[in-house]
């Protein structure tokens, strides 16, 4: 197993793998997908531990917008049948906040679809996350609000926002595949702007599109580039109504191979699994604590996820405990660094030499060739569009 070895050898240190060994971790076979789960989870409990770190969404506004994202329920032209709603008024927010609150979670995320806010809505949203810091001492608030204007990320700062999500989602290369009325030099300068307002960036990408390997690996090397304190990883939930609503490629032990993949890429950040793990890791995702030190409790923005009990329980059977709000999530060397929540000295979440993919040279683990990916049997059963919480009468999920 020389290449677990040398990857987790270069996870302690925190050194950037090559991309023809993050490439291997995902060619490697289903016969050796423990023997990769162990070697990331080396990497993951030197940095952070046995903790699981809970955030909880609320969709400040659902549905409507006008980008073109092929992936999302909410994109222009969407004939899924989600929640649709305007904006949710500050006391609505903190009272949808609280029951993820209740539940454990120590990081609030509010999202709101759209391109991006305007002026008018950053002001919107700083009375929430006025009133949600009112009544819960020592919360983190993440704002998801799309493309920032310059000046933005200033104010969100000042109204008390401690992290700022975009995501990246996929390649370079390939973005325009899914995505026509943006860029991704769109996502990557907003991602810097919060960054640059001394907001904890927060940054990662959906698998599952129909990307390659070598998108997966492009992106995740761009994001450590990029150099976010958090990296979310979803896995795509195919929504009928949506354009990618046919894409079925994940099993779950491709969705292991890429956390673990992500994991050795970015050994000191903090790795979180987000939307579509019960769709796609299922049963096994508490292998997949082994790898991510970070979930969502509870619903997603237009779907459900599993009970919040059952995910509480999934985290105490698998021998991990719930981060607690004094914890502090990230190793001590990226919280205190002062290049916003994390910094791009040499042998930290760094930067690479150059920006193309590369190419992968030859075999997984122990030398042996890799089988192309298997496609998993849709299982449209396990989407259910979200019916509860935000923007209902009925009770969240938490």
């Amino acid at each position: 197993m020389d290449l677990l070895n040398t990857l987790v050898d270069k996870g302690l240190r925190r050194e950037l793998p090559t991309r023809e060994e993050a490439l291997a971790v995902l060619a490697t076979s289903d016969d050796d997908v423990l023997d990769v789960v162990a070697a990331a989870g080396k990497v993951r409990r030197h940095w952070f531990g046995r903790r699981v770190k809970l955030n909880y969404l609320v969709n400040l506004k659902s549905g409507l917008c006008p980008e073109d994202c092929s992936y999302c329920s909410q994109r222009l032209g969407s004939k899924a049948d989600i929640l649709k709603y305007t904006w949710l008024k500050p006391e609505q927010a903190s009272e949808a906040a609280a029951a993820g609150l209740a539940g454990g979670a120590k990081r609030v995320c509010l999202v709101a679809s759209g391109r991006g806010p305007t002026d008018r809505d950053v002001d919107r949203v700083a009375g929430t996350i006025k009133a949600i810091k009112d009544q819960n001492e020592g919360v983190e608030v993440c704002a998801c609000l799309g493309l920032l204007s310059d000046g933005q990320a200033e104010r969100l700062r000042e109204a008390g926002a401690d992290a700022y999500n975009h995501n990246l989602n996929t390649s370079e290369a390939t973005y325009g595949d899914i995505t026509t009325t943006h860029t991704y030099a769109d996502r990557v300068d907003t991602v810097q702007k919060a960054h640059a307002a001394g907001l904890s960036a927060c940054s990662g990408l959906i698998a599952g599109m129909g990307e390659t390997d070598e998108d997966l690996v492009d992106v995740v090397f761009s994001l450590r580039e990029l150099d976010p304190d958090s990296v979310p990883v979803n896995f795509l939930i195919p929504m009928e109504g949506t354009p990618l609503a046919q894409e079925w490629h994940l099993t779950p032990q491709r969705c292991l191979r890429i956390l673990a993949m992500v994991r050795f890429v970015c050994p000191d950040v903090e790795v979180r699994i987000a939307g579509g793990r019960e769709v796609h890791l299922r049963t096994l995702q508490p292998l997949a604590l082994n790898l991510a030190n970070s979930i969502f409790l509870g619903d997603y923005l237009t779907s459900e996820g599993q009970a919040g009990k059952a995910d509480l329980d999934m985290i105490a059977d698998a021998g991990f405990e719930v981060e607690g709000t004094g914890e502090i999530t990230l190793p001590e060397h990226r919280a205190t660094a002062t290049a916003g929540c994390g910094s791009h000295a040499a042998g930290g979440c760094g930067s690479h030499e150059d920006a193309g993919c590369g190419s992968h040279a030859g075999g997984g683990v122990c030398g042996t060739a890799a089988a192309a990916p298997v496609a998993e049997q849709p299982r449209t059963d396990l989407v259910a569009v979200r019916r509860r919480g935000a923007g209902t009468d009925l009770a969240p999920n938490a």
